[in-house]
């Protein structure tokens, strides 16, 4: 498999999912600015959207967005229980939560991402973001991950994200679940592995 990403952005999430799974992947890096590959490589060619993660198989077929490849890559190895069974109450909760993190939370920090975003449209950007960082962490209290004691993908998507706070000067100091939460994630040596890999911890 081939894993195309971008040093700290949505991929890291897969990029630690492919960790904790254990399964043998080749990383691509896929510069969101040039869009090029190392080798010089146009990247539309291989995805027309242009933008990361994307997931190319052995046999050539490619998956494309973030939730989507976290799921495919838990269920490859059951075992592991990185994701709740499919067809169970407990995979849908979980497919909620990947939804409220891409929808609410990954889309919610884009526009401070943009430079073209007018000053004066930030701190409404801010102040929805941080309504919705509440409730995740609402979600935390009493638990070590967000659907209980064990690590599953969705946590991986969660940290990616809610790690962009510190880029774009975002306090989210006040949500003590969430920053425990963080710091728990940090310590696997799987997050470990994928930021070492991206650059990202030396």
């Amino acid at each position: 498999m081939k894993l195309y990403y971008s040093p700290g952005a949505c991929s890291l999430s897969p990029h630690i999912a492919l960790h904790e799974a254990g399964l043998a992947f080749t990383p691509m890096l896929a510069s969101t600015k040039t869009h090029q590959l190392e080798d010089g490589t146009d990247y539309y060619s291989i995805n027309p959207l242009g933008y990361v993660p994307l997931l190319e198989l052995d046999d050539g077929t490619r998956l494309s967005e973030g939730p989507a490849i976290l799921q495919y890559v838990a269920d490859q190895v059951p075992d592991k229980q990185l994701a709740p069974a499919n067809g169970t109450l407990a995979r849908y909760q979980m497919q909620s939560l990947l939804n409220f993190i891409g929808t609410e939370l990954h889309k919610g920090f884009g526009p401070l991402f943009n430079p073209a975003t007018p000053a004066d449209y930030k701190p409404a950007v801010i102040e929805r973001l941080m309504t919705r960082l509440s409730w995740i962490d609402s979600q935390l209290d009493g638990k070590n991950y967000l659907m209980g004691e064990n690590f599953c993908v969705a946590d991986a998507y969660l940290f990616t994200v809610s790690g962009w706070a510190g880029y774009v000067r975002v306090d989210i100091s006040s949500f003590k679940n969430l920053a425990a939460f963080r710091a728990r994630m940090s310590g696997r040596p799987a997050v470990q592995a994928a930021l070492r890999a991206e650059g990202l911890l030396k």
